[in-house]
């Protein structure tokens, strides 16, 4: 598989892992005994008074997926509940069992996918990254390209058995409200919202608590990553100028933030994939940062 994939660039400390994958290649590698597939989908709920309500994406799943696909629960068995916000990073040890429990090894070669939006298989990318597992890519476009492309699917649900997997913690893949404080004073940081136009200069109903961004982030929805069309990542040219557009390639450090970290890791995806290794995810976002009135906020 990793011969057919595209090759992250970046400092001597990161892994040359591959990262994305598309469908002719994933097809292909089918079946094989070290090949682990998983729909990560969650979907967001707008119910009123525009409140997000998290919902699993295990019923699509069960609908039709991708043969040998088992499926991640990122609401529920990848996040701590006990953090206070959805989909906070749990613990490198008890991520590691979750991930054991469902097949992956440190030989393990996985595959993440999910439908309507990259974002979710990025997160638990990152997720994976944040443990010490390189081994792991996107499938680009999601379940809807593959789909769209006339790729096989399947509605039986496949069980990997349990594996042994060693966490190897990197530092610095996710950080927290203090450390977004001290970003926004140092001059060669890049402090990146993740959300849409409108959330981000505060003239959109609030979705998180008060409206604004964090005061000096730049704009990059990661919406603005993806073709419409077929849900895939734009070009890498492109990507790059969007970027360098921003600020983030010749900053020293990026941090990049969403609602709940989630939108976060495309960006930050995007950004490893052209070889920035100097980015963390403020986990809590603007679930923390928006309901806390100590922290500042700026619109317009």
């Amino acid at each position: 598989m990793y011969a057919a994939l595209e090759n992250q660039t970046g400092s001597p400390t990161m892994s040359l892992a591959r990262m994305l994958i598309d469908g002719d290649h994933l097809e292909t590698r089918l079946g094989d005994e070290h090949l682990r597939v998983y729909d990560c989908t969650t979907w967001l709920r707008l119910d009123p008074p525009r409140i997000y309500r998290v919902e699993s994406g295990r019923e699509a799943f069960e609908s039709g997926h991708i043969p040998g696909a088992d499926f991640l629960d990122l609401a529920g068995e990848l996040s701590d509940p006990e953090l206070g916000f959805n989909f906070m990073m749990p613990a490198p040890e008890a991520l590691a069992k979750t991930f054991e429990a469902h097949g992956i090894g440190d030989d393990s070669e996985v595959v993440l996918y999910s439908r309507d939006n990259i974002q979710w298989a990025t997160r638990v990318w990152w997720m994976m990254r944040a443990i010490g597992f390189n081994s792991a890519s996107v499938l680009d476009g999601g379940f809807d390209k593959w789909e769209t492309d006339g790729r096989p699917t399947t509605t039986t649900i496949h069980k990997y058995p349990t594996a042994s997997l060693t966490p190897r913690p990197r530092t610095g893949m996710f950080c927290d409200s203090a450390a977004v404080l001290a970003a926004m004073e140092e001059p060669n940081t890049c402090v990146i919202n993740a959300l849409r136009e409108s959330l981000h200069d505060g003239s959109e109903a609030v979705n998180y608590g008060r409206p604004g961004r964090i005061p000096g982030s730049v704009n990059v929805p990661g919406i603005w990553l993806l073709d419409p069309d077929t849900k895939a990542y734009r070009p890498l040219p492109e990507l790059k100028r969007i970027f360098a557009e921003a600020g983030a390639l010749n900053a020293e450090k990026v941090v990049i933030y969403c609602g709940g970290g989630i939108a976060a890791t495309s960006d930050a995806f995007t950004l490893m994939r052209l070889g920035k290794d100097a980015v963390t995810i403020y986990d809590a976002s603007m679930s923390e940062w928006a309901n806390d009135p100590s922290l500042p906020m700026e619109t317009g």
